[in-house]
């Protein structure tokens, strides 16, 4: 049956739940030292990017790649997410246990999740994608979550129900741990690589050399 062939619908699931599964295992073990978790993730979205077009090849060898190419920028620009994830983290903690009125701390810290969606959802794929200094890649990304303000908020809401769904029971945990992040770097790629091209095609439109180009 053709649903069992090389070229069927089956063996390419499974092709693709076993290059997600390395991946998610690539990005674990080079986040294992924190500092390196942006650049991780950076590498992990090259390859992403690439599973977006059928076109991802070998996974590690394009993850480690990725990963010795963008260290410089990954590094910082992790770093500059978990340091503003603390603080929301700080800040609900704060408004935990304060005696005083909480409503300012909860206030802050939606506005502070506004700003890291903002500023590094589209983040990490852009350093994927393009050339950029650490400032115009953060500046893209609000620029992009902007302009497709309602599409940004539909696809934190698709990633909402995935994470919901790999948290509802213990079997969708261990899948969670195995493919989890993986599936919300490949979600966020899939509209990320969308918006992109629809920016690279207006006359003009600039956001910096793209690595793809440089690599072909």
């Amino acid at each position: 049956m053709k649903f069992f062939d090389v070229d069927g619908a089956l063996y390419k699931f499974m092709s693709r739940l076993l290059d997600m599964l390395k991946l998610n295992i690539l990005w674990i073990i080079f986040s294992l030292p924190i500092v390196t978790c942006g650049a991780a993730t950076v590498a992990a979205f090259k390859v992403t990017l690439r599973m977006v077009d059928d076109t991802e090849g070998y996974v590690a060898r394009q993850f480690i790649e990725a990963f010795k190419e963008n260290w410089k920028q990954g590094i910082p620009l992790g770093l500059l997410a978990l340091l503003g994830s603390y603080v929301v983290y700080l800040d609900f903690e704060l408004a935990r246990v304060t005696e005083a009125d909480s409503a300012w701390f909860f206030a802050f810290g939606i506005l502070m999740i506004f700003l890291l969606v903002m500023g590094f959802i589209y983040a990490f794929p852009l350093s994927a994608r393009y050339e950029n200094t650490l400032t115009g890649t953060i500046k893209n990304s609000i620029a992009i979550a902007s302009r497709y303000f309602v599409r940004t908020i539909f696809l934190v809401v698709v990633l909402i129900v995935e994470y919901i769904i790999f948290m509802f029971n213990t079997t969708t945990m261990f899948f969670g741990i195995l493919i989890g992040p993986a599936c919300f770097m490949l979600t966020i790629s899939g509209f990320a690589i969308y918006f992109f091209r629809e920016i690279e095609k207006e006359p003009g439109a600039v956001i910096e050399n793209s690595k793809e180009e440089e690599e072909s």
